[in-house]
């Protein structure tokens, strides 16, 4: 009978110290990318996600990085698998994505449960690393790929769907109720005399963008306004959302230019406030601009960016609670949650102008 693999192992066979692999597997910050992916590579390869009695440690927040052993006969006892993409933007150094991870963290702590947080490319197959009698069940955070959240599906453990919906798997999933907010924004805006409003972001990048566009296109069509077939950015680097706004506004004369910009999240709106002021165009005195999400330098740039507070914490606690409502009542109808957001008015918008 194999002996039980452990996190010293783990170690060991890696040369760094069973606190750098108790960190790493539970998402704590500090750990080196480079490093995180290799500690997770020599578990899979070690085994020791796959242990056939599946007596797990509790890797999350061990208190002076001492080792605790789960009875998995206990189900307070088990651990939530948390699956993340580990794609720019959307990972858990993400002030966004990491808000939810801590939110999650936070709640599993307290029903006495442990955390293991996998990322996409930290593993091929589910099946062979995983036994899912250690686990409570699947929280996935953003866009994870069908074909995992499809492997997730056939262990038959209960599966959270945070910010993100899969038409292939039947599940729970918590949102932030974007459409409403966006509705609310591209309203707040038309009240302030703006006619000729854009949208900015790529709607078939998550449900939440496509979401805030659709919030927008109701506005705009409630106020009997134009609505431009195209949207502005259609990728989610850093380098090619900046390209791609600044040759769209190239193209723009003084009349077709609009006066206002709803942007599907403060990271996008930063850029279109940068570039809008580097050809002339400032903000709000010309133009208003207003994001999504609160992200922290949007209170601290100039402007400070007219944005909606979403609830980045309370979307990974809801989701456990979820998951522990699965878990009790197990042929429930499945829920869609939707988390009200709060509008912040700040500098980035201001009145029409139309001197």
């Amino acid at each position: 009978m194999a002996k039980k693999v452990t996190m010293q192992q783990i170690a060991d066979y890696l040369g760094v110290s069973k606190f750098v692999v108790s960190r790493a597997l539970s998402g704590k910050e500090g750990v080196n990318p480079s490093t995180r992916e290799k500690v997770f590579q020599a578990a899979s390869k070690l085994g020791y996600f796959a242990q056939r009695n599946m007596k797990i440690e509790d890797i999350h927040d061990q208190q002076q990085n001492e080792q605790q052993t789960i009875d998995t006969t206990v189900t307070n006892n088990k651990s939530v698998l948390v699956l993340m993409p580990n794609i720019r933007f959307q990972n858990k150094e993400s002030r966004y994505w990491g808000r939810i991870l801590d939110g999650i963290g936070e709640i599993v702590e307290t029903i006495g449960a442990g955390m293991v947080v996998l990322t996409e490319n930290n593993v091929e197959s589910l099946g062979n690393v995983l036994n899912p009698r250690g686990f409570l069940g699947v929280i996935s955070i953003g866009v994870v790929s069908t074909a995992l959240l499809l492997e997730v599906h056939r262990l038959h453990i209960p599966l959270i769907m945070v910010d993100y919906e899969d038409a292939l798997i039947p599940c729970d999933s918590v949102f932030n109720n974007s459409f409403d907010c966006s509705l609310n924004l591209t309203n707040h805006l038309v009240g302030l005399g703006h006619q000729h409003i854009q949208f900015v972001g790529n709607i078939e990048y998550s449900r939440s963008f496509y979401d805030r566009w659709l919030g927008y296109r109701s506005a705009m069509e409630r106020n009997k306004l134009t609505l431009k077939g195209d949207t502005i950015v259609y990728s989610e680097g850093a380098d090619r959302v900046r390209d791609e706004i600044k040759q769209w506004l190239k193209k723009q004369t003084k009349q077709t230019m609009p006066t206002a910009f709803v942007c599907c999240n403060d990271n996008v709106a930063k850029r279109m406030i940068t570039e809008l002021e580097e050809i002339g165009y400032h903000v709000p005195n010309k133009v208003s601009v207003v994001g999504f999400d609160n992200m922290e330098f949007s209170y601290s740039m100039t402007p400070t960016i007219t944005t909606v507070d979403v609830a980045k914490k309370d979307l990974g606690k809801r989701a456990v609670e979820m998951l522990m409502r699965r878990m009790r009542e197990k042929h429930l109808p499945f829920e869609k949650v939707l988390l009200a957001g709060t509008i912040l008015l700040r500098e980035s918008t201001a009145r029409l102008n139309k001197v």
